[in-house]
């Protein structure tokens, strides 16, 4: 377990710096959310879109093994609902903690840490699937609208566009004058840390509770998702290094911003938030063993 620690404990000493910053420091933490989703995000995904080596049979392979990921643990989670007769808003925040996960500002560096840039690449990769999943059918997933009102938020955001830009751009060759491309490298590196800091300002001011609904939540979010992605990409027989990354991606905990989607669209906000809280305390106990079960069995 010893040689996973460094996969793991930069992450965590960046959240913590974070904490001590939220606890300390007179610091506003939607600004810094403001800044994280709509300058240093979008220059990540652009940058790492922009530059990608991988294959489009690789990109294919990945992007359709993490639907098949979601589509089966919303299912699993429709299910649990069914069964255990859940209130609506209960139902609702349970499908938001399941199948949103963190895989921004701990699944990147985490991949980054224990992988290196390849594997990082496959991360980012994932995280714009799930962004997409997130932003275009979770509103309409929790709100009940079309996906006509999904699509129009969606084109609202920056990380869209800068997909769009960075494909058409590698499609085209297009080389930037003067170095440009660097600044924009620049801006997506402070993503990462600047995420990580984010996070760890927002655990500062969060009440953590243990209980058995969000232990069960955390579960389904920590280990069912994750072993749902191993079987998924084994019958997809996905190469090793992008059957790594779908299960590691898939083992991170409950995203932050599944609490601000609960919170516009419907749903037990705080029972979001309390699960959010646990999966990310668990998730530093279930993530090096995730580690140590990928380098054994992939």
């Amino acid at each position: 377990m010893l040689p996973l620690l460094p996969a793991v404990l930069p992450v965590s000493l960046i959240i913590l710096i974070g904490f001590i910053a939220g606890r300390t420091l007179p610091l506003d933490n939607q600004t810094v959310s403001k800044i994280t989703l709509y300058v240093l995000s979008p220059a990540l995904v652009f940058d790492s879109l922009y530059r990608t080596t991988l294959s489009l049979k690789s990109t294919q392979d990945l992007l359709i093994a993490f639907a098949l990921t979601s589509c089966t643990t919303y299912l699993l989670v429709w299910v649990i609902n069914k069964i255990g007769k859940l209130t609506p808003s209960l139902q609702k925040g349970l499908i938001a903690t399941t199948i949103f996960s963190n895989n921004g500002n701990i699944g990147l560096p985490v991949a980054n840490f224990a992988f290196g840039a390849a594997g990082l690449e496959r991360a980012v990769l994932y995280m714009i699937g799930s962004s997409i999943l997130m932003f275009c059918f979770g509103p309409a997933i929790l709100k009940g609208k079309g996906l006509d009102y999904s699509t129009r938020l969606i084109l609202k955001l920056p990380l869209f566009w800068s997909i769009l830009a960075a494909v058409g751009l590698r499609l085209l060759s297009f080389k930037f004058p003067f170095q440009i491309d660097l600044a924009i490298q620049e801006l997506g590196q402070a993503a990462i840390p600047v995420a990580l800091v984010l996070l760890g300002m927002q655990l500062s001011h969060t009440q953590f509770e243990l209980r058995i609904k969000e232990i069960f939540a955390a579960m389904l979010r920590l280990l069912v998702a994750p072993l749902i992605a191993y079987f998924i990409g084994l019958n997809l027989h996905l190469e090793s290094l992008n059957l790594q990354i779908l299960v590691l991606q898939s083992a991170m905990p409950t995203a932050v911003n599944s609490l601000v989607l609960v919170t516009e669209f419907g749903g037990d906000a705080n029972f979001v938030a309390r699960s959010i809280v646990t999966s990310t305390v668990m998730s530093f106990v279930t993530l090096p063993l995730v580690l140590w079960l990928l380098s054994i069995y992939i």
